[in-house]
């Protein structure tokens, strides 16, 4: 071999040496056909959650919304960062009011809803979510519930661009004390938490209750509690669908939750929990914004416009 056909061979395999390096550094993704055809492009991978096919509900409104409340800190019942809040929220809701219920203790204000209105015609829809967060030091709950405080805001800025003639009344109830005021709760939950909703149950007139909980997670996936109506669930089933995003809430179900909408229910007026049971976050202080994916968020926030828009 003369010197200079050396020369090119040796620098063929330095060449062919580095692709083999580079791929083994990239799993030979070269030599795979993950597209199951015969182009050798990798497949696309589908997201979790799937884009809504409609456009009327603005997550990213609704995400501000959760990290304006989480900005201001741990936010529990009588604390003046939730008090903070509660200023905030009450000026978002149309014909926003605050409703004291009473003391959570002899050192903190009274406990104070906030509820809001829109008009229509018939009995009420009510669309609810906690605006405290559990008593646990450093937490600021973005997912528990920030977050469904932010749909619900922006659910009510939607709903005031239809005409009152076109749709049901609609009620916005934020409450406080959902919480149990120790963590872990010192007794039944039911009798410890729940302050906001079950002062508002003993006088609610609705037809229909909405409790957006857990809702804007990543990967989210939202089964039926099993203490949420199952007729109105088919309904917000029913809408998913034709919103297009109906692999978030699968054909199952799952054990039953005490939650705002539990008052309601033991009223007999039919209520259902937007929940996802699986966040690793639950009650932990790495509930924190960078949980969160404004696609799960717009998800839920278009399928229950649509179930709003849709009851009648």
């Amino acid at each position: 071999m003369t010197p200079k056909l050396l020369f090119w061979a040796l620098g063929i395999q330095v060449v062919l040496g580095g692709l083999l390096i580079w791929q083994a550094a990239n799993d030979f993704s070269l030599f795979r056909d993950e597209g199951g055809g015969d182009t050798g492009k990798p497949a696309a991978v589908a997201p979790a959650v799937p884009e809504p096919r409609v456009d009327r509900f603005d997550a990213d409104r609704a995400m501000d919304w959760a990290r304006r409340q989480v900005a201001l800190g741990p936010r529990p019942a009588g604390s003046d960062a939730q008090r903070q809040a509660g200023e905030l929220l009450r000026a978002a809701l149309p014909a926003g009011r605050f409703v004291e219920l009473g003391p959570t203790n002899s050192s903190h204000p009274p406990l104070r809803n906030i509820e809001g209105s829109l008009p229509g015609r018939g009995r009420p829809i009510l669309l609810v979510a906690h605006y405290d967060t559990t008593p646990v030091p450093g937490y600021v709950g973005a997912n528990n519930s920030a977050a469904g405080v932010g749909a619900v805001i922006e659910l009510a800025r939607s709903l005031r661009r239809w005409p009152p003639q076109s749709r049901r009344p609609v009620h916005f109830l934020l409450t406080d004390g959902e919480e149990a005021p120790d963590h872990p709760p010192k007794g039944d939950f039911y009798e410890q938490g729940l302050r906001g909703s079950k002062a508002a149950a003993r006088t609610s007139r609705a037809g229909q209750v909405i409790v957006l909980d857990f809702i804007a997670q990543k990967d989210l996936r939202i089964e039926r509690e099993q203490g949420s109506d199952p007729q109105l669930w088919e309904r917000l089933r029913a809408a998913a669908r034709r919103v297009g995003v109906a692999r978030v809430f699968p054909d199952e179900s799952r054990g039953e939750i005490t939650d705002d909408h539990t008052p309601f229910a033991r009223r007999g007026i039919p209520a259902i929990d937007l929940i996802d049971f699986d966040y690793p976050c639950w009650q932990k202080p790495c509930d924190t914004m960078d949980k969160l994916d404004v696609r799960s968020l717009d998800a839920s926030g278009e399928t229950v416009l649509e179930l709003v828009r849709t009851l009648r």
